[in-house]
């Protein structure tokens, strides 16, 4: 098998542009078209008073002493006037929040903030080809959650950890809709949230907590069991990744021919051969296969027995030698290997590893009551002892709570996706809170206000070497406007998506893994301008993109077609249907999981059952 084929995704720098609605309920065959979701018809309302006007309001009462508005000034933005205001909400929440002039049309959409935050996101992801965010019918908002740049050290003040965990966004959207009723003299009429990463655990905190604030939530790969995640599951694989010498033991290079060598024993497995694997819980891959024999002296075509031993454990995850007690929920699915690339295979073996930087931030700020003096990833517990040590922090930072009886009473709607080839965050967590719900709210309520879909081939929150194109908000404005619970969502890859090289070449794609974050500002200045839909999402700063060289460039097919797929709610999936373009959409049907997903046994299973929240 080709190998620059099998990398060819990681072109997909520029993913989250365009894309279009495929399916709707039966409920509602009869009286709308096939193939779209429509939404409310609602007039445009122009503003009451002067932009300027907005600076002098006060904001103590929602964010205490010294909270102020900081600017308050007319932007323009994609040919589309906002005013945009900029502020602080004490101590040192910085927030933006962007009101259009004169094409506003009711609604309010708040972003999510990738990494540990530190800057304010004013992309939406997941909403590519969204008609009302590309005209600027939204009022838009985020904010930095109490904090500037990307280090960790804030968690060494109490009150900065909860600005992160749940109080910045929840006050920034009752700023935003404060200053909404002020500007245009009404209040909206529908409100929704859009986070990816660590917004997308925004965005389920914000359901769980808050279930008032928002009409409509699309949690995108959330990070919402933050504790396991950062301080276990980053921690191991850095740990099982570094050698007695302090170096990296597997490398990017290696990638391709385990990546290979899965995609030979289960891409089929559905059914097609495309370079995808639908079903990872149906693959049984086992990395011994590809153990050098003894004696071997060319390991261009095997992996040695210490390369075995970590890809093995990469899969396997963390486990408490006494008890035998797995520490997380789950690690990386099968199809995933080369997106590790940058993450915890660095493409030497002298580059830091990346997910030593995650845990050491966390490990050494955040996870625990009593911040370390100093963090040794070489002596690093994993056992029951540590993880013990971490539960005293879920109810703060954690959004795995399934109880969405709040949520659910207020008419909210939420939307759960992942990539099945994420890195950085395992998709099992998403299914495993999904599967929580169902059991909490029971299946027929859980099904009338919550959606789960995951997307073959696609990485962390962008990207990937399946269709990862998408747009989520529309079916949520559709479903929570006009009833119409979604169904089949339309993911697309084009052509040029898998040849560009935008993000490439620079080992960290534009990224700084140290420093200062790039595109973080001040508090109350804005990183990314409104009304936008990209790749940026909520992709946190610093997380590297793999690389990609001009003679794997020069060998990628400039024919390629470009590809749609289908993606049904989980647990179905799509399957060819042995007819027509496999490239096409309207190929493939409704398919059931080869593997049902198991409930999984582990440390925090507890996590995901109703607990109250600490402050």
């Amino acid at each position: 098998m080709d190998y620059a084929k099998l990398r060819r995704s990681l072109l997909c720098a520029a993913a989250l542009s365009l894309a279009t609605l495929l399916g709707m309920t039966a409920a509602h065959a009869d009286d709308q078209p096939p193939g779209t979701y429509p939404i409310a018809e609602l007039t445009t309302v122009t503003p009451v008073k002067s932009c300027s006007d907005l600076a002098a309001t006060d904001l103590t009462e929602i964010g205490g002493t010294g909270s102020t508005i900081t600017s308050a000034a007319e932007t323009t933005t994609n040919g589309t006037q906002y005013c945009t205001v900029n502020g602080t909400l004490a101590p040192s929440i910085g927030f933006t929040v962007t009101l259009p002039v004169s094409t506003w049309t009711q609604r309010y959409l708040q972003l999510g903030c990738g990494g540990l935050c530190g800057q304010i996101n004013l992309t939406s992801g997941a909403s590519d080809g969204c008609a009302p965010l590309t005209r600027g019918e939204f009022v838009q908002a985020s904010t930095d959650m109490g904090h500037q740049g990307n280090s960790g050290d804030f968690g060494n003040d109490p009150q900065k950890r909860r600005d992160f965990a749940y109080r910045g966004v929840h006050l920034t959207s009752a700023v935003a809709k404060k200053l909404i009723a002020s500007y245009y003299g009404r209040a909206q009429k529908y409100a929704y949230f859009n986070g990816c990463s660590d917004g997308g655990r925004e965005a389920v905190m914000e359901a769980q907590r808050f279930p008032d604030d928002f009409d409509g939530v699309i949690a995108g790969a959330p990070a919402m069991n933050f504790q396991a995640q950062n301080a276990v599951f980053h921690a191991w694989m850095a740990h099982v990744n570094t050698g007695a010498d302090g170096k990296a033991i597997l490398t990017a290079a290696r990638l391709p021919l385990l990546h290979s060598a899965v995609l030979a024993q289960c891409d089929t497995l559905d059914g097609l051969e495309d370079g995808l694997i639908s079903d990872p819980l149906a693959c049984h891959f086992d990395p011994a296969t590809l153990r050098c024999p003894s004696g071997s002296a060319n390991n261009s075509h095997c992996l040695s027995d210490t390369e075995v031993d970590v890809v093995q454990k990469f899969y396997q995850g963390p486990v408490d030698q006494k008890s035998g007690q797995k520490l997380i929920v789950g690690g990386p699915q099968y199809g995933s290997e080369l997106a590790w690339a940058g993450v915890y295979v660095p493409y030497s073996t002298d580059q830091p590893i990346f997910s030593t930087m995650i845990a050491q931030g966390a490990i050494q700020y955040l996870s625990f009551e009593h911040n370390p003096a100093t963090f040794d990833l070489a002596h690093y517990a994993f056992d029951m002892s540590t993880f013990d040590q971490l539960r005293a922090l879920h109810p703060l930072y954690d959004a795995t709570n399934p109880d969405l009886s709040g949520f659910h009473a207020h008419g909210g709607k939420l939307i759960l996706w992942h990539g099945w080839a994420d890195p950085h965050i395992s998709p099992l967590n998403t299914i495993a809170y999904h599967e929580a719900v169902q059991k909490v709210m029971g299946k027929e309520v859980a099904a009338s206000f919550e959606r789960l879909y995951l997307f073959p081939g696609m990485y962390h929150c962008q990207g990937g070497e399946g269709p990862n194109k998408v747009d989520l908000l529309t079916p949520m404005m559709s479903w929570v406007e006009q009833g119409n619970a979604p169904d089949a969502i339309l993911s697309q890859q084009s052509n040029a998506d898998r040849h560009s090289d935008k993000g490439f070449g620079d080992p960290n794609g534009g990224n700084k893994p140290k420093g200062e974050q790039a595109g973080a500002g001040k508090a109350g200045e804005m990183a990314d301008k409104p009304g936008t839909a990209g790749s940026k999402g909520d992709k946190p700063r610093g997380m590297p993109m793999p690389p990609i060289s001009k003679e794997l460039m020069a060998q990628l097919n400039p024919t390629q077609p470009e590809r749609t797929r289908p993606v049904y709610p989980f647990p179905a999936l799509a399957r060819y249907s042995g007819k027509g373009n496999p490239n096409l959409a309207s190929s493939y049907v409704r398919g059931e999981p080869a593997q049902p997903f198991s409930e999984i046994d582990w440390a925090g299973k507890a996590f995901f059952t109703p607990y109250q929240f600490k402050d």
